[in-house]
């Protein structure tokens, strides 16, 4: 049997092709993918799409990540997984999460760095991309989830303007900032996908020569200073966005961006400990030792302070409204380093938090490389609901990036 639109070509090469990467975390019979693919109509035109395993399937079984959920089978599906069918595509399988989309890593091995993490927590979507395995892929962000695996493992990730894509049925860990986030292999698919999940209202991307952008590129960052790895990507990046024709410009990162990302943890960690009060209560011995002693923690969060914290995170995102005078996008690295070898951490979401918190259209472009040759990505921030001039930004460095 074969299906159109994906590079594994049928269902035996995939499962084949997963053996040794462990980017699914199940797959559709031979019998439902066919019935579904006769029938798949819209923009989407039957490709295959994994969605990460903390999104709800009534067809294949959805674990979010946990020996908690162990062969468990939701009543229905996710409104993404809705959305996607609607549109055409044929949701191929669950790819891996870490647990509950937090830090305890996943099975899954980076086919673009091997013996390196693939990132985390949306691990097994970022590499069933990477491997050629799916064309697209659903994912989700709550500090740095799609943007930092795609960065690992060297292909385009895009978290969109909050709430743009739906959560309804998606196992939340931080109601204010779990964001949808999707995966392809260039900007022009993942700006297809995004358009056709989101009913248009990304809207067509508008027409603007390299020459007609300008890009600014903090001075300082106030979690943290540009690893080497990370200098040489942003060097990289400037000099081919120069060389294209935009204009490049150094800027200071306002106020709000520190204070978007030092608020982060304390509205994460709150919510956290109450989306997963049940399991905590019922079933916390089959926890990993990371995330019970993480849950400890964050239980320890007063009510007052995260109240003072989302009033902090409503005048962060109002103040960043008003974004920059003559900035069209910020450019930073997607990630503080290439992907660390080996597989005891994800890594760390010091570039994506702030960005997680205030909402705004984020994408990750390949292209770049890190002192040791390994992946290094690179980030485009737009001001809220601004996604067409996020992709349309991204587009623009992917293709300056690919002729330096």
């Amino acid at each position: 049997m074969t299906l159109p639109s994906s590079p594994a070509r049928d269902l035996a090469a995939l499962r084949a092709a997963d053996a040794g990467l462990h980017a699914f975390a199940s797959l559709l019979d031979d019998a439902a993918a066919a019935a579904q693919a006769a029938r798949l109509q819209g923009p989407l035109a039957g490709q295959w799409v994994a969605v990460k395993d903390i999104f709800d399937t009534a067809q294949l079984p959805t674990g979010y990540g946990s020996p908690i959920y162990a062969g468990h089978r939701p009543a229905s599906d996710a409104a993404m997984v809705g959305i996607i069918r609607r549109a055409g595509g044929l949701v191929i399988g669950k790819s891996e999460t870490t647990e509950f989309a937090y830090l305890q890593p996943a099975p899954t091995r980076n086919p673009a760095a091997p013996g390196c993490t693939p990132g985390g927590s949306s691990a097994g979507s970022a590499a069933a991309v990477a491997a050629g395995m799916v064309p697209l892929a659903v994912g989700s962000q709550t500090g740095g989830s799609t943007i930092r695996p795609a960065s690992y493992c060297g292909i385009v990730g895009f978290k969109p303007t909050f709430a743009l894509l739906p959560t309804a049925g998606m196992k939340c860990f931080s109601w204010s900032l779990d964001t949808v986030g999707l995966f392809a292999r260039t900007v022009g698919e993942v700006a297809a996908f995004a358009r056709a999940t989101s009913g248009t209202r990304t809207g067509e991307l508008p027409a603007r020569t390299p020459g007609q952008w300008v890009v600014g590129v903090p001075d300082a960052y106030p979690w943290g200073e540009l690893t080497p790895s990370a200098r040489q990507a942003m060097e990289r990046g400037v000099a081919a966005s120069r060389a294209a024709g935009a204009r490049v410009v150094s800027c200071p990162l306002p106020a709000w961006a520190a204070e978007a990302f030092a608020i982060h943890d304390t509205i994460q960690g709150w919510e956290a400990v109450r989306s997963l009060a049940h399991e905590m209560e019922n079933a916390s011995d089959k926890f990993s030792a990371l995330l019970r002693d993480t849950l400890a923690g964050y239980a320890r969060i007063t009510d007052a302070e995260y109240a003072i914290a989302q009033a902090k995170a409503a005048h962060a995102q109002a103040a960043a409204r008003h974004w920059f005078d003559g900035i069209d996008v910020l450019l930073t690295p997607s990630a503080p380093d290439e992907p660390p070898e080996g597989y005891a951490s994800t890594g760390v979401s010091t570039f994506n938090r702030a960005w997680t918190l205030l909402g705004t259209p984020c994408i990750g472009v390949p292209g770049a490389v890190g002192v040791n040759g390994r992946p290094m990505g690179l980030q485009l921030i737009a001001p809220f609901g601004q996604d067409a001039l996020c992709l349309a930004a991204g587009a623009m460095l992917e293709d300056a990036l690919r002729a330096g």
